[in-house]
């Protein structure tokens, strides 16, 4: 049997602002973080600050890792309902999959130099030494 999202509304979160219920809304995700205030690398500053209301645009500022995208969801505790959701910009649409495949892009990126410099390190060696 599937487990039901709990869902929320904006106005029920707001004051959920504080160091003994500190809520965030990322993606239309709700996130209790409560427990994490004391583990946030960035300090427990910064989440009681967004607590209570969007905080999609500051997660993305700061460029989360794929570790921290994945611990998150430990602490999402339902989404917002249909009514109080935002359009997701382009700009900060959610990326939940693995960084390994663009590490990989990064890493071809890279390639093309580097057998060009080894190509011309022994094409020297060959008509120069």
């Amino acid at each position: 049997m599937a487990q039901q999202i709990k869902l929320f509304t904006r106005e029920e979160l707001k004051c959920r602002n504080t160091r003994d219920d500190a809520i965030l809304i990322i993606h239309n995700g709700v996130y209790d973080v409560t427990k994490f205030l004391d583990e946030h690398p960035g300090g427990e500053e910064v989440l009681l600050e967004n607590a209570g209301k969007e905080a999609t645009e500051p997660f993305e500022d700061v460029s989360h890792s794929s570790d921290a995208r994945s611990l998150m969801q430990k602490y999402k505790i339902g989404e917002l309902v249909e009514a109080d959701r935002t359009q997701t910009k382009g700009a900060y649409a959610p990326q939940w999959s693995n960084d390994e495949a663009q590490e990989m892009g990064n890493m071809r990126a890279w390639m093309v130099p580097i057998v060009l410099a080894v190509a011309a390190t022994i094409l020297y060696r060959y008509l120069f030494a």
